[in-house]
């Protein structure tokens, strides 16, 4: 059994909007943040046990905050394991440290309302299996699945209006469910190999109409693989990821990107030398594939030839209008990124250890 209290305070000031009165002075966030929580373990078997927590804090701001918690261990063995866990979150969200679209400086940022903190319910089972062979080899597994969901979820709109980026509280609901799987396989004579995959649905429902959340990917994978070849003393790292189409943001039905981004990858390699005393030499290559975002797009940054939008022409809505020089009628808007804009490229270089 296990209780205790907390007292968090916070002090947080900056040059944007976030921290302003009315528009009119600088006005600091402070807040205050008392708690009290209390859990207890009970072991019902050798095999089962169940956690219950509680946790109380009261916000300066936002007022009371309950958090209470579920958890369930069963340990079939000591290659086998099942967690079930549930319970509630509460979280305020700072869209100026969390949301970099926010400050591209290519849209005004407008925040609609005074933003309530995102309160979650959420549920995850887990599963763990350990498999040791007599080949030589063990492969460490596990399998997560999870469910949350969003009251007062906080999303930058990008579609309401193409020269803004508004912050809202949602006015209905979001989820976020998935399932992931990693594994750990080690062998004797030196490889190992640790890889995962995701595959998730992000997405928001408004009046009815459920929508996939923007810049979230539907699945990704990442892997790293390692050898040494021991009698050489050169280790060999190859490493990768995946990611699968997300939607991106556009600036009206002219905008001629792709709505969505592709299913890319990033994968890399280097081999390090390690045979000299206390030098390490290593040398490789990022991005094998040569992928950049602009493939399959006319540019990635619209009017980048116009920052400051001086040729672009408003109709008496404010709405952009196409011209000659502005077919598509766009504004400058930088926010379209989803990959690295570097393609392939190679490294070499030297590590000297200092040691005792």
């Amino acid at each position: 059994m296990l209780a205790g209290a907390a007292l968090r305070y916070t002090f947080y000031d900056d040059n944007t909007s976030a921290t302003e009165l009315l528009g009119l002075k600088n006005n600091p966030q402070k807040t205050i943040l008392p708690g009290v929580f209390f859990q207890d373990e009970i072991s019902i078997s050798k095999k089962q046990k169940l956690l219950l927590g509680f946790r109380y804090d009261y916000n300066t701001d936002h007022g009371n905050i309950y958090t209470p918690r579920v958890a369930y261990k069963l340990k079939l063995n000591s290659n086998n394991i099942v967690r079930l866990n549930a319970g509630t979150g509460f979280r305020v969200v700072n869209i100026f440290t969390e949301d970099h679209a926010a400050l591209t400086g290519a849209r005004k940022v407008e925040i609609q309302g005074k933003l309530k903190p995102e309160k979650t319910y959420n549920v995850n089972l887990n599963y763990l299996k350990k498999i040791f062979s007599t080949k030589g080899f063990f492969i460490d597994f596990d399998i997560t699945g999870w469910y949350t969901y969003f009251n007062n979820r906080i999303i930058g709109d990008f579609d309401s209006d193409l020269n803004k980026i508004i912050y809202k509280n949602l006015q209905g609901f979001g989820e976020s469910k998935g399932i992931s799987t990693n594994a750990d396989i080690s062998f004797t004579n030196g490889l190992k190999i640790l890889m995962g995959t995701t595959f998730q649905g992000v997405s928001t429902t408004i009046e009815g109409v459920r929508q996939q959340q923007i810049l979230t990917e539907k699945f990704t994978g990442t892997w790293a693989v390692s050898y040494k070849l021991q009698r050489l003393n050169i280790g060999i790292d190859y490493t990768g990821n995946i990611y699968g189409p997300m939607r991106l943001p556009l600036l009206g039905k002219l905008d001629p990107r792709q709505p969505f981004s592709p299913t890319w990858s990033i994968q890399n390699i280097q081999c390090v030398y390690a045979g000299l005393k206390k030098i390490e030499i290593y040398a490789g290559i990022k991005n094998l594939l040569n992928f950049t975002p602009n493939k399959k797009n006319p540019f990635i940054i619209a009017r980048s030839n116009d920052p400051f939008d001086k040729q672009v022409k408003l109709d008496a809505n404010g709405q952009v209008l196409p011209t000659a020089d502005n077919p598509y009628g766009l504004t400058f808007d930088p926010n379209y990124m989803y990959a690295p804009n570097q393609g392939i490229r190679g490294f070499f270089g030297m590590r000297f250890s200092i040691k005792k």
